[in-house]
C-alpha cells in the first residue's frame, strides 16, 4: 500500500484556528475545513514541506514551532502519515492575497481564522483540544491513530 507523508500548520490566533476550505477537481467548495499544508516531495525534510506548502497556498513562509499531532489512518487507496507542527507567525496569516500565491486560488475555496467547534473541520480531533493550552503544554506529541 502506498504511503503519503504531509505536514500541516496549527496556526492559533485569539482562541481561532487558522482553516481553509478548500475546492474539489470541479471548481466547487469541499464540505470541510483544514489547517494548510500537504504531502512532502521526495527527499523534503518535514520542515522544507511545511514551509513551501504554506508559501504555495497563503504566500506567507512559516516559521515553525514545536510538533504537536501525529495522524495515522488510512483509506481503499493509501495510507496517511501527518505531522501537525505550531507556526508562530500568526499576524503574517491575517492578510493573504491567493492570486498572488503559485496554488492558493487553483485550490482554497475560503481561508481565515475560525472557532474549530463550529465548523465540519478534518481532522475531526482538532476540535478535542483547548489548541493554545496545548501550544503552551510540555505534553508529548499526540499520536491519533486509525488503522
Amino acid at each position: 500500500m502506498e504511503r503519503r507523508v504531509a505536514v500541516r500548520g496549527i496556526i492559533i490566533k485569539n482562541g481561532e484556528l487558522f482553516c481553509q476550505c478548500l475546492k474539489a477537481d470541479d471548481g466547487t467548495k469541499k464540505d470541510f475545513w483544514c489547517t494548510p499544508g500537504g504531502g512532502l516531495d521526495a527527499g523534503e525534510s518535514l520542515h522544507e514541506g511545511l514551509t513551501r506548502e504554506l508559501i504555495e497556498e497563503t504566500g506567507v513562509a512559516p516559521t515553525i514551532g514545536n510538533l504537536l499531532f501525529i495522524q495515522q489512518y488510512r483509506d481503499e487507496k493509501r495510507e496517511y502519515l501527518e505531522f501537525f507542527f505550531n507556526v508562530t507567525n500568526v499576524d503574517d496569516f491575517e492578510e493573504i492575497d491567493l492570486a498572488s500565491t503559485s496554488h492558493g486560488d487553483k485550490e482554497i475555496a475560503e481561508y481565515g481564522f475560525i472557532d474549530p467547534t463550529q465548523v465540519n473541520l478534518l481532522p475531526v480531533f482538532l476540535k478535542d483540544f483547548d489548541l493554545t493550552e496545548r501550544i503552551q503544554s510540555d505534553e508529548p506529541v499526540e499520536v491519533f491513530t486509525y488503522l
